[in-house]
């Protein structure tokens, strides 16, 4: 993973396009609706050359998006969310057009079933994602032109859109949030979904 990253990094082309946000529109993810949205970062790794981030930041900044964006479907059908923060590197200033890395994010998710108490994934899925570049970021580089929070914050967003454009693609081909005869309650499944997002 660490190396991955590092390569990734230098070597990513990413094209222009405009930032995700919460308010997007919705996409189809049948009857979910969120119960606990975990986030650790036990073993997260940085690439040399980043900017500093402590783990704890990526927690927050991770658990407010991914809160802010699927708090927003109404589905009667709790899952719940553990993720793990895996690698990063967030771009400091470069040089223009000669070295101008890429900022990247790394993290992994797994979803809890909280009527069957089950995962729905069997293994982690790992998410790798790209800051989204403007014209002025592309040309000089992210690291002289935005800050560390801004930056943060795009690679945050990228996942959260990554991991709901997934569960899309998992709910028509899966049945991944179809509705079921098991009614939703309190959620039950937080000590599992923390071991789960730490392994």
């Amino acid at each position: 993973m660490f190396r991955t990253l590092a390569i990734l990094a230098l070597t990513a082309v990413v094209a222009a396009c405009t930032a995700p946000t919460p308010e997007d529109d919705l996409r189809d993810l049948g009857s979910f609706k969120l119960g606990h949205n975990i986030v650790v970062a036990p073993k997260v790794q940085t690439v040399p050359g980043s900017r500093p981030v402590e783990a704890q930041e990526w927690v927050d900044i991770l658990t407010n998006e991914m809160q802010a964006r699927f708090s927003r479907y109404e589905g009667d059908q709790l899952y719940h969310f553990g993720m793990s923060v895996e690698g990063f590197f967030v771009a400091p200033g470069g040089v223009p057009l000669v070295l101008s890395p890429k900022s990247v994010l790394a993290v992994k998710l797994t979803i809890w079933d909280d009527a069957h108490n089950k995962k729905l994934n069997a293994e982690p899925k790992t998410f790798t994602v790209f800051e989204t570049t403007s014209g002025e970021s592309f040309l000089l580089g992210s690291g002289n032109t935005r800050t560390r929070e801004e930056q943060m914050l795009g690679l945050a967003r990228n996942a959260v859109k990554e991991i709901e454009i997934w569960m899309e693609e998992q709910h028509k081909e899966q049945g991944w949030f179809d509705p079921n005869e098991t009614a939703r309650g309190t959620p039950t499944a937080a000590t599992a979904v923390t071991a789960a997002a730490s392994q």
